[in-house]
């Protein structure tokens, strides 16, 4: 008989790949999807959807006693939020509420893995140094800090064998974040936000999903940092993506001043609109940090998690899926 995983955020951008993997290990997979999720993209998979309440403990502990899990792998949230009290509420809330409905319902679980995100810990303030698993969190952002609240949250729990896993930036097939910037290459713009050094860090999705499995079976509870173990400069990026693709483009730098106005009116018109913004005040502290450099040995040693994509690779494999998808 199979063991059976409880993938949430099924319907998303690392969800998907999660279940891929889960699939290739044999595993039994229940979806978890909101109503509203478009899922016509995992039809193909040989798998069953839930839709979990995550506000109300006593349904969400029958639900479980109903699946009967093996295994938790909590992906679900948001990166983007109208307030610090909905992202709190989504993201360290809703983990919190399954954790805990986990410990109560009649199941025998081995392991909940959290989708963290280094944005929990934050980036480092100079070009020296990397983000290990034991600096002081200091995350720049209100969707750093409700993963970080999310990790807290999740350690109150009692009875739980839990792994948390922190992955730096992540692209690959089916992201729609990073394609923003892929797009306007083929369009022939190269734009950067100010032209400080920066040491930025990255992740195939493909590494993420291998790694969330491989936690099912590490009886450590603890936490890991992932990325693909190396730094790049502010430009690599661009330049690998401009090689695979054979692109020549126009390469410029937006003053820090106009990219804070354009923030600025990017969060009225939020307020305006009662929608999230994509770009914030607070979301230029991430992605105008100087360093994401990511120590990834702990995530080696203890849980065996050796990158098999480095940003080359990957993006490769990334932008022949987005041409072949007619995404670019």
């Amino acid at each position: 008989m199979r063991e059976r995983v409880l993938i949430t955020g099924a319907s998303g951008f690392a969800g998907f790949h999660i279940i891929e993997e889960a699939l290739q290990n044999n595993l039994e997979v229940y979806a978890a999807v909101r109503k509203s999720s478009k899922t016509d993209h995992l039809k193909h998979f040989d798998i069953k959807f839930i839709n979990l309440d995550y506000n109300d403990l006593s349904v969400l502990k029958q639900q479980l006693t109903d699946m009967k899990p093996d295994y938790i792998i909590h992906a679900a949230g948001v990166t983007a939020a109208k307030s610090e009290a909905a992202y709190n509420h989504i993201n360290a809330t809703h983990t919190f509420n399954l954790a805990s409905a986990a410990t109560q319902a009649d199941i025998n679980l081995k392991k909940f893995v959290l989708i963290s995100s280094l944005a929990a810990l934050g980036p480092l303030k100079t070009l020296v140094g990397t983000i290990s698993e034991n600096i002081k969190p200091n995350p720049v952002t209100a969707y750093g800090r409700s993963k970080l609240l999310a990790e807290e949250q999740l350690k109150t729990v009692q009875n739980l064998s839990y792994t948390i896993l922190r992955p730096t930036a992540i692209y690959g097939p089916r992201d729609t974040g990073i394609f923003i910037f892929f797009k306007q290459l083929t369009r022939g713009l190269e734009p950067y936000m100010g032209s400080a050094e920066q040491k930025l860090t990255f992740i195939y999705v493909k590494d993420v999903a291998k790694a969330a499995i491989k936690s099912l079976y590490d009886w450590n509870v603890t936490a890991y940092n992932l990325s693909d173990g190396n730094f790049y400069s502010k430009y690599e990026l661009a330049n690998l993506a401009k090689e695979a693709l054979s692109l020549k483009t126009i390469k410029f730098h937006l003053p820090v001043i106009f990219i804070k106005i354009i923030a600025l009116v990017s969060e009225k018109v939020s307020y305006l609109t009662n929608k999230a913004a994509i770009l914030n005040s607070e979301k230029l502290n991430e992605l105008m940090a100087v360093n994401w450099s990511v120590d990834i040995e702990k995530a080696k040693s203890e849980l065996g998690f050796y990158p098999a994509y480095n940003l080359k690779k990957g993006l490769t494999e990334t932008l022949k899926w987005y041409r072949a998808n007619d995404w670019l």
